[in-house]
């Protein structure tokens, strides 16, 4: 058995509203090995983005424990948290968050750029065209957002999130935003990269797309269970 990138234990999440406590994630197991690739699906409050926040070290869990790679990372400082995040999380969003004043290299060498010196110009460089040639988009280098397709935009974020070698992939509706043509081709490339050992968590609300994985969980009023109703085949 491959080595375990994410587990957690009764991890939850509550907030306060107006005075009352709303629990947004209950007790969530989780266990994700090395290679993985697995779907979080469930319907619009249903929990499944509070939990990739956590996953993602973007949110602290009100109680419960999770671990990356092994390690437990409920008690880190937030300084701490933002140096993991940075280089063992890569992140790819429905609306890409990309910068529009950067050219498609600039945006994939930013998780770099924030790492305080530890990479010099030409190294940034370099690796971001390693990243963007992966995605097929080294010839796109130099432009920017509003000069790339919606499909292009994404793959330039899939980039960003590889640029950094990260454990793991987290991916929110990576084809949320784009028509049915493209978001196949995103999917492909995502399933291209999983078979090469990436780890892949990915939200979505499309069974076609989720049935890309290796397991399918579903969120229901903030309890993940496994989809004993899906059957995934590859």
């Amino acid at each position: 058995m491959s080595a375990e990138i994410i587990r957690t234990e009764k991890l939850t999440r509550a907030y306060s509203m107006g005075g009352n406590v709303v629990t947004a994630l209950r007790e969530a197991e989780l266990v994700v090995h090395a290679g993985e690739f697995i779907a979080l699906m469930g319907a619009s409050g249903s929990g499944k983005s509070t939990l990739l926040n956590l996953l993602g070290l973007l949110d602290r869990a009100t109680a419960g424990e999770y671990w990356l790679e092994g390690a437990a990372v409920s008690s880190l400082r937030r300084d701490e948290l933002a140096d993991l995040r940075g280089k063992r999380i890569g992140f790819v969003f429905q609306n890409f968050n990309l910068l529009p004043r950067y050219s498609a290299w600039e945006n994939v060498a930013l998780p770099l750029a924030y790492r305080q010196g530890e990479f010099r110009g030409q190294d940034q460089l370099d690796r971001a065209r390693e990243a963007l040639a992966r995605v097929q988009l080294e010839h796109r280098l130099e432009h920017n957002p509003t000069e790339l397709s919606g499909g292009e935009r994404q793959r330039v974020a899939i980039a960003r999130a590889l640029v950094t070698q990260p454990a793991v992939i987290l991916a929110d509706e990576p084809t949320g935003n784009l028509d049915s043509n493209t978001g196949v081709e995103i999917m492909r490339l995502l399933k291209e990269l999983n078979a090469e050992g990436r780890t892949i968590v990915m939200v979505t609300h499309d069974l076609n797309v989720a049935r890309h994985a290796n397991r399918i969980y579903q969120m229901r009023d903030g309890v993940l269970e496994i989809s004993e109703a899906v059957h995934v085949t590859h």
